[in-house]
């Protein structure tokens, strides 16, 4: 099974600018040694659902020790088959509006 999973997370009680925490976040997923792409609102994440679900948790606790509250929101694309999934999609998007 192949898993995309889209993950926002950052603390609420920091001010306006939070991107010392999720650059925090950033380095928990890099860590993992899982492909990603960084997006404006969110990061995505590919890989096997127990590993996604493990860099997940680790971003989370990646915050706790220093934010009384975190927000997170996660999307999860759970599927049989290919991997290369999140380059794939985006290139079949590109491809379709190149034919338009």
């Amino acid at each position: 099974m192949s898993v995309l999973a889209e993950i926002a997370v950052f603390p609420m009680d920091k001010g306006s600018s939070v991107s010392p925490w999720v650059a925090r976040v950033l380095s928990v997923i890099q860590e993992s040694g899982l492909p990603y792409q960084l997006g404006p609102m969110g990061t995505t994440i590919e890989g096997g659902r127990a590993e996604v679900m493990q860099v997940v948790d680790g971003c989370l606790a990646a915050l706790e020790a220093d934010c009384d509250r975190v927000y997170m929101t996660l999307k999860v694309d759970l599927r049989k088959g290919p991997v290369g999934r999140m380059a794939g999609k985006v290139a079949s998007v590109e491809a379709r509006l190149a034919e338009n």
